[in-house]
């Protein structure tokens, strides 16, 4: 233990001293900036500090953070997690957290969870792909079983497409939402995405082709959809979806057959003239239970929660709408994860819970880098909302990602500047670029035209919509492949630290929850 403490000690010392020696470059004045190009704009709410200019500030805030340390490490939470919260921000990479914190204001601030006190890294590639997607990842982080590329809660043995492997039951995985249901908790989804899309999907389905969201995807594809049922019927029907205490997100048309209209005059997409939302409904009151369906925001505030069994919302035809162009009709992510949370809570026997922040992935697709910071910012409130709602002694948070994206943070941008700004130095073709940019995708049209690069010196990139500069023309930018960030708050936190597979994800949380086949009683014997 002595040594232990000694070497945190020391590596304390040797980044304060780092800190200390290595002088930061001063910022240029707002008219210099000016001088130097007329789209630089101070951050939104930056307050430069007087104090950062003093070595002792950087000395002591790294004494505070060795203190945090060494009292973390002197005392290790191994309690037993009653409930598990895992919140997964769809592509959100290490530089989408690093803009992120940029956005709200300046790099010295952090966004809420890099406030958890472990992180580590995990891997995230398929079995057949380097670049993973949304459906692999799931089977690996809620099932703990790498798969191949859009897949999902099946083994490597299905290919994805495959008509007939899928349907062995015994390629299909178990994921840790079913671990906690066999051991008496509650289990729950919550999603900005469809609830049927690759990421909650992983926690209740097992397709071999994460398109089949409906019957209409399964025949058009050439199977069977009588063999090969569909993600919306597997949520309704299927043991682990139809045992979902909550399940709130997008993907109403998903539920209804094309020859019926929603709640706001949509058409469905199911082809077998089924409405699942009401069989659900049904199956509900066959079980006695007390059953609640919303489609809006107005109506999951109206919820009594604590005299509901059961919660399905479903505020979209297809995916929710970005946080910042949200209406009344849906919620915001962290009003679904605190419904869903006080739902949740009223069994003693504890309960998990899944929360996707899924367009974040979206946004960068489409390399509209800031609403992929927004949502970024929002997944984050959500977390913290969580934490506030639950205590470290026996709740565990933990916070990840499923796999990257190409956006990065280039040039040399001043730390006063707005991270979506352009770079304060102009390339070598005298014109200027995007801080923030993309190795592909659609932004290839605001960084080509006839003329070679284009000049983005009057072009507004704080807007929404705006692309960001990319090299390769892609009408969809691509994955990263590279590892992920994986956070972690409460009992057994300290696992969650160094660089490890994917798939050792739900490994860890069973373990600090005793449930599963990682269970603390079933590795002991």
């Amino acid at each position: 233990m002595v040594k232990g403490l000694a070497s945190f000690y020391l590596a304390g010392c040797l980044l304060a001293l780092a800190l200390v020696t290595c002088p930061a470059r001063a910022d240029l004045s707002d008219e210099q900036e000016n001088e130097q190009h007329p789209r630089m704009a101070a951050s939104r709410d930056y307050v430069e500090l007087d104090e950062e200019r003093n070595s002792r500030f950087w000395v002591n805030k790294a004494q505070s953070i060795l203190a945090d340390k060494l009292s973390v490490h002197k005392q290790l939470n191994e309690n037993r997690a009653k409930n598990i919260i895992l919140f997964l921000g769809d592509g959100m990479s290490v530089h989408t957290i690093a803009a992120t914190r940029a956005f709200m204001g300046d790099s010295n601030k952090q966004v809420y969870f890099e406030k958890f006190p472990y992180v580590g890294l995990s891997k995230t590639y398929a079995v057949d792909e380097r670049t993973p997607d949304s459906a692999s990842t799931a089977t690996a982080y809620l099932t703990g079983v790498k798969a191949n590329y859009g897949t999902i809660g099946v083994n490597a043995q299905v290919k994805r497409g495959s008509c007939k492997a899928a349907t062995d039951k015994a390629t299909h995985t178990e994921s840790i939402a079913q671990w906690a249901q066999e051991a008496g908790k509650w289990a729950g989804v919550v999603t900005t995405a469809r609830v049927t899309h690759a990421s909650p999907a992983g926690t209740y389905a097992h397709v071999a082709d994460r398109n089949w969201e409906h019957d209409g995807k399964v025949t058009s594809a050439g199977c069977s959809a009588d063999d090969n049922v569909d993600i919306a019927r597997q949520l309704v029907e299927w043991p682990v979806g139809r045992d979902l205490r909550v399940v709130l997100g997008g993907g109403r048309a998903y539920f209804r057959d094309k020859s019926m209209k929603d709640e706001e005059g949509f058409a469905g997409k199911r082809k077998d003239g089924r409405d699942l939302i009401k069989d659900w409904l049904q199956d509900k009151a066959n079980q006695g239970a007390e059953a609640k369906y919303v489609w809006s925001r107005n109506g999951l505030h109206d919820v009594d929660l604590s005299r509901t069994d059961y919660l399905l919302g479903l505020f979209d035809v297809s995916h929710c709408p970005y946080h910042t162009e949200r209406t009344d009709v849906a919620p915001s992510l962290s009003e679904m994860t605190e419904a869903a949370i006080k739902l949740l809570s009223r069994n003693e026997e504890g309960y998990f819970l899944f929360v996707e922040g899924g367009r974040i992935d979206m946004a960068h697709h489409d390399t509209k880098a800031r609403k992929a910071l927004e949502e970024t910012e929002e997944f984050a409130r959500a977390v913290e909302l969580a934490r506030d709602l639950t205590s470290d002694e026996d709740t565990l948070i933990v916070v990840t990602s499923d796999h990257s994206h190409t956006m990065t943070i280039n040039g040399y941008p001043y730390r006063r500047q707005n991270i979506l700004s352009l770079a304060p130095n102009l390339a070598d073709d005298e014109k200027p670029f995007t801080i923030l940019s993309y190795a592909n995708g659609p932004g290839y049209v605001n960084t080509y035209d006839d003329h070679g690069r284009m000049d983005l010196s009057n072009a507004d990139t704080e807007d929404a919509d705006f692309q960001f500069q990319a090299t390769v023309p892609l009408k969809s930018e691509t994955h990263g492949g590279e590892d992920v960030a994986v956070f972690a708050s409460g009992p057994h936190e300290h696992f969650f630290s160094g660089n490890y597979e994917q798939t050792t994800i739900p490994a860890l949380m069973a373990y600090a929850a005793n449930i599963g086949p990682f269970a603390q009683d079933k590795l002991n014997k």
